[in-house]
């Protein structure tokens, strides 16, 4: 039996609002989508969030047994300022204020996200396409659109007419919004404006004679809207229907509703069958931007440079940070959350490292421990497949992590695990760890070194105790004790030690 049939995955549906079971389209396969970055500046932590999500997910379906193709794309062209249509194109915009050609503004900033998630470890995406190389794919499926009665050109322009849409489909069906109160609210349509109707949304643009990006058209030179992209790539690359889409909150109203429409005009049919939406990163309870002055950079976290950081945190202490909430909720940003953070992870990671070396012991114990050691292990799973809950999964992992550290102390003996239930818990707890989860050891500079001196003076203390010279033991463990070297006195006059 494969690990999926095992422990089924259920999902909160975005677009049904409800938990659902995970049926793919085509058994033991996973086809999901993930609305990349615009690469016209660093990326930022409320962006290292969402993709973070669905790394975890991505490696969750992989760890179960599915053959899973991700793929995320990079914008790289027709993102404008401003969601209805108007401004620059950002990255056109930057080139511009750089004196830069566009693609040297893309190759940059795509360079540093890649590397900020390698930093972070997270995994590539099977398939990484840009917009820029699908222009004739996007090109074509407008003209498919403009053909069915469901776009219209303008002086140039492209726009997909939503009310035209909304007669026989239903524009709002994954953010909840009505279109007569999107056609009511904000600003009028002017004489100047080329849309029919002012929910309306861009599929191609013109481009101005100063305008940099531009590609030959059945409609003029232009540039693509920012929606068509991903209609196109996503099922380009994973079918005309296909299991997963994914993205930030932000994205839900209007992004990720246009490109429902776009496709079921298209091609007839519902693109996906399940939404995910990660939520928001607020720091100190207040929504992160630059204009509050409390919006960071990851390298910024790391090297704890920003006025709001005590001090920096590594890239797997904020990777666990993230994963102690669940995906859907807020996150709160805050130096005690983060020092926390550090804490936990480094109990974890202890855990970690001496389980890897730990044997599996060789006899067959019926026991109330045999049954709890079973019982975290697949509590792992269950906690997972409900709808990617790590946060559960890493209350579970703190569980095993007091055993594993019973152990180590010498307080648990080996002669009382079962070989089968051990060997189960052992390979769950490294697999959620790493394979899951993402989180690997991180080896501090020196750490070696200070290891083999805290050797020295617990073998120092266990001698001092051994002539009785309780003075200099006290004095050993206090003086460790100061700088965070936390001594743990076992059976059988055993020390091990943890590190705060």
């Amino acid at each position: 039996m494969k690990l999926y049939e095992q422990f089924p995955i259920s999902l909160t549906n975005s677009l049904s609002g409800k938990k659902e079971p995970f049926q793919p389209v085509n058994p033991g396969h996973v086809g999901m989508y993930v609305c990349g970055p615009t690469v016209y500046s660093d990326v930022h932590l409320g962006n290292v969030r969402t993709f973070l999500t669905f790394d975890v997910i991505s490696r969750y379906f992989r760890h179960l047994g599915y053959k899973v193709r991700y793929v995320r794309n990079i914008t790289d062209v027709g993102h404008l300022e401003n969601d209805a249509d108007e401004g620059e194109d950002k990255i056109a915009k930057k080139a511009r204020l750089e004196q830069l050609e566009p693609m040297e503004v893309v190759k940059h900033y795509t360079e540093g996200f890649h590397e900020v998630l390698r930093q972070f470890n997270m995994l590539p995406p099977s398939i990484e396409p840009t917009a820029t190389a699908h222009i004739v794919e996007q090109i074509e499926i407008t003209k498919r659109l403009i053909e069915k009665g469901l776009a219209y050109e303008v002086n140039g322009s492209v726009y997909f007419d939503v009310p035209k849409y909304n007669e026989s489909h239903d524009y709002g069906i994954l953010s909840g919004r009505k279109i007569e109160e999107l056609m009511e609210s904000g600003r009028k349509l002017d004489s100047q404006d080329e849309k029919r109707n002012k929910v309306d949304f861009a599929l191609w643009k013109k481009a101005s004679p100063a305008h940099i990006m531009r590609w030959p058209s059945p409609w003029g030179d232009g540039f693509p809207g920012w929606h068509i992209e991903c209609t196109v790539m996503s099922t380009k690359y994973l079918g005309e229907t296909f299991d997963i889409h994914g993205g930030g909150m932000d994205l839900k109203f209007p992004h990720h509703e246009c490109e429902i429409a776009q496709a079921v005009g298209a091609n007839g049919k519902d693109p996906v069958h399940y939404w995910l939406h990660s939520n928001m990163l607020t720091v100190n309870g207040q929504k992160m931007s630059k204009s509050l002055g409390n919006s960071f950079l990851p390298r910024e976290l790391f090297a704890g440079t920003h006025q709001l950081l005590d001090k920096g945190y590594s890239p797997m202490t904020v990777r666990f940070f993230m994963l102690q909430s669940h995906y859907s909720s807020t996150l709160d940003f805050s130096n005690e959350a983060m020092q926390s953070a550090e804490k936990g992870f480094k109990r974890l990671a202890q855990a970690l490292t001496f389980i890897k070396k730990t044997e599996v012991p060789s006899q067959a114990v019926a026991s109330d421990l045999t049954t709890e050691l079973n019982r975290m292990a697949t509590e792992c799973y269950t906690s997972m497949s409900d709808d990617f809950n790590s946060a559960k999964v890493i209350a579970v992992l703190f569980e095993m992590s007091a055993r594993i550290n019973d152990i180590k102390s010498g307080n648990l003996t080996m002669d009382k695990l079962d070989a089968t239930a051990f060997a189960n818990f052992k390979a769950t707890y490294i697999a959620m760890m790493e394979d899951v989860l993402g989180l690997k050891e991180e080896t501090e500079s020196g750490g070696s070194h200070l290891e083999g001196v805290v050797n020295v003076l617990i073998e120092l203390r266990k001698k001092a105790r051994t002539d009785r010279n309780y003075a200099l033991s006290d004095k050993i463990r206090d003086d460790l004790q100061a700088i965070g070297v936390q001594l743990k006195d076992g059976k059988n006059g055993e020390m091990t030690y943890t590190i705060d």
